[in-house]
């Protein structure tokens, strides 16, 4: 993985900036540089990209195309807050802004939109009093000779990727359901893919699938099961808590994990991430979403989500990764992908086709976790 710099000179001065914004508006887009981005932008880039972007868009300033309303492309820069490892160094140098993420619908690539873009976000650095641009986390030299011609960009840093995988963090597991999630990080983790060390899967449910799968590969298993009947909720999370904070975890996932944690639990451990069955809003205080198509729907939290998404003729589902904090289901996001609805579809069904989302999203939030440790 390499980090770029560009020098910021007369190459991205006020006229390289018209001479961008003339070149995007002939070739038929509209284009805006805004703080943040709008809901239907952010949607966009996690229908498109995967779902791990969108956050560092909400955190910087960004350079939209659009067609007809609908975003097509976009430039992020001047992000704040990231904490990923290889903004450390170059990244906090004075007179050194960051550039990214960027990305061109696939129907848009190979023309001169992507370069226009890259362009107008370096000349935003610029305005900004910047005289360098960091490009960060770049996969390969075949994508860093992409940038050497566009602007001048020259390796600045090698960083090893695969360094974030060879310390694996004490995880511990909370499950309530299947445990396909809970089989996939395992998987991951054996094969190398992510950086755990799973020590436990803990279930409040004896029959649960996730603890057969646990049995089958080699991870302990432990049932901590709440009668509700003959012990209080205070004491049942008090027991939860005792018997997770034995196991020492750097890292506490909750893969379809059916009980609301209380404050002892969430601030006893800092790490706690949580993959929930719906599309979030970035900002944990709102409670309403945009969607890819512009739509606003609500931000369906709680145990029941598809449930109620299907209720409300939402015409979006999807899957997100939060932090935990005190307040249900509003921690920070890592990632989310959204999933349009089906006229009709059953709970189980929209869950099944969810299902594969949620497989490639929760390895996607590790790998984010660990990269800002």
């Amino acid at each position: 993985m390499l980090n770029l710099i560009s020098v910021l000179d007369e190459r991205f001065d006020e006229r390289a900036r018209s001479q961008a914004i003339e070149r995007i508006e002939r070739i038929g887009y509209s284009v805006e540089d805004r703080e943040g981005a709008d809901d239907r932008t952010l949607a966009w880039i996690d229908l498109v990209f995967g779902g791990t972007w969108s956050g560092e868009a909400f955190a910087g300033t960004n350079i939209i195309a659009r067609r007809d309303g609908e975003p097509i492309g976009f430039a992020t820069y001047d992000p704040r807050g990231l904490r990923f490892y290889w903004l450390r160094g170059l990244g906090t140098q004075p007179g050194v802004g960051i550039f990214g993420p960027f990305g061109v619908a696939p129907q848009a690539r190979g023309g001169a939109l992507g370069p226009a873009l890259l362009t107008l976000a370096l000349c935003g650095l610029r305005r900004r009093g910047y005289a360098k641009a960091l490009i960060p986390a770049v996969g390969s030299e075949r994508l860093a000779a992409y940038y050497a011609p566009q602007c001048g960009a020259t390796i600045a840093e090698r960083l090893d990727r695969n360094e974030r995988l060879t310390r694996r963090a004490r995880t511990v597991v909370l499950s309530s359901g299947s445990g396909t999630n809970f089989q996939v990080v395992a998987d991951a983790a054996a094969e190398g893919r992510v950086p755990l060390e799973i020590v436990a899967l803990v279930s409040n449910a004896a029959d649960a699938g996730a603890v057969t799968r646990a049995r089958n590969a080699g991870v302990r298993e432990m049932v901590v099961p709440w009668n509700r009947k003959r012990e209080s909720r205070a004491a049942y999370d008090a027991r939860l808590l005792a018997a997770v904070s034995v196991l020492e975890p750097e890292l506490v996932l909750l893969l379809g994990w059916m009980h609301v944690l209380d404050a002892r639990f969430v601030e006893a451990f800092s790490d706690v991430l949580n993959l929930h069955p719906a599309f979030l809003p970035l900002d944990p205080s709102r409670d309403e979403v945009g969607t890819p198509d512009g739509d606003v729907i609500p931000a369906f939290r709680g145990p029941n989500a598809v449930r109620e998404a299907i209720a409300h003729a939402s015409g979006w589902i999807g899957a997100s990764v939060h932090r935990i904090t005190a307040d249900a289901d509003r921690g920070p996001v890592l990632v989310r992908v959204p999933l349009r609805a089906r006229a009709g579809e059953r709970e189980e069904e929209a869950r099944t086709r969810l299902r594969p989302i949620e497989h490639a999203l929760v390895p996607r939030a590790i790998m984010r976790w660990s990269y800002e440790q």
